[in-house]
């Protein structure tokens, strides 16, 4: 199979795409437009695979998508802005990106009539929950811009299945950590900090709860769902292991050896979630579940940043 990988050389797509060339015998094809969030330090070692194509561009260049797209049996769409703080500075950028991109994507996927397409959605699309989970047919309800375009992609998508039958599959994950994670982030910036002895800014009181994924978990999820799932549907991808930003501050801490007196409780966010958590039924009829516990992750991404 021949795999377009949008957003190939950011944080998830560059983990995604070194999973592929490294347990399946796929052509791949990254596209990535190089922006802060991607970088192609984040494909050292599998740039020049023989078996592995980088070119640079945006998905919102028509031409270049249609003819990509054109070339491939499988697209999996990772291609967007993703950072919250920066979507409520100017949501501008978001709406371009994670709705006009996704849809030149579709269409270009529609005119090529492509075996598949993979739409990477973040569990943010359906709000908060104080309790118990959601599921993949619960409203949608984002509560942030970022959020709001990614909801808007996912309906995008969605309508194309309906529409033009195209064979979409939606996935939502919960938070990644691990590897190659841009350093505005959460975990890899309070890795740094609390290394460097600086202080750590948590919003609120830091109980807003999160639930916490490995990155290569996600990707083997993601691959199954490419594989074997069906067409229309949408997967929930979630571990089950939820932290308070207060617990995962601490554990960082401990993990590098600083101090609980190095943090800070800073204003909220503007339309921060009190928490999020998924149901994960679907997946694990395909057989999927975690390996790596929320420790286990940590210690191994402490490791790679320091």
């Amino acid at each position: 199979m021949r795999i377009l990988v949008t957003g190939g050389a950011g944080f998830i797509g560059s983990n995604y795409v070194r999973y592929l060339l490294e347990n399946r015998e796929d052509e791949v094809v990254t596209l990535d437009a190089l922006t802060y969030a991607g970088s192609l330090d984040n494909l050292e070692g599998v740039l020049e695979q023989p078996n592995h194509e980088f070119v640079e561009g945006n998905i919102c260049d028509r031409e270049l998508v249609h003819d990509l797209v054109a070339d491939a049996d499988a697209v999996v769409n990772f291609a967007a802005e993703s950072h919250v703080d920066r979507s409520i500075k100017g949501a501008g950028p978001f709406v371009t990106t994670n709705v006009e991109g996704t849809q030149i994507l579709l269409d270009a996927a529609v005119d090529a009539d492509l075996d598949r397409f993979l739409q990477i959605s973040t569990d943010e699309v359906y709000g908060q929950i104080l309790d118990g989970t959601f599921s993949e047919d619960d409203k949608l309800n984002p509560r942030n811009p970022y959020a709001a375009t990614k909801a808007s992609a996912d309906l995008l998508a969605k309508s194309y299945w309906i529409t033009h039958d195209l064979p979409v599959l939606i996935t939502r994950t919960c938070n990644n950590f691990g590897p190659r994670q841009h350093p505005e982030k959460l975990i890899p910036k309070f890795i740094r900090k609390a290394a460097a002895g600086d202080d750590l800014p948590v919003y609120g009181d830091g109980s807003n709860v999160r639930e916490w994924i490995y990155v290569e978990d996600n990707c083997r999820a993601l691959d199954l769902v490419l594989r074997d799932g069906d067409p229309g549907e949408v997967y929930n991808i979630g571990s089950g292991e939820e932290r308070t930003n207060l617990e995962v501050t601490e554990a960082i801490l401990d993990a590098v050896g600083g101090s609980k007196d190095q943090i800070t409780f800073v204003e909220d966010r503007a339309g921060h979630d009190q928490r999020y958590a998924l149901e994960t039924d679907k997946i694990k009829r395909l057989e999927w579940k975690p390996s790596w516990s929320f420790e286990e992750g940590l210690e191994r991404t402490v490791k790679y940043y320091l």
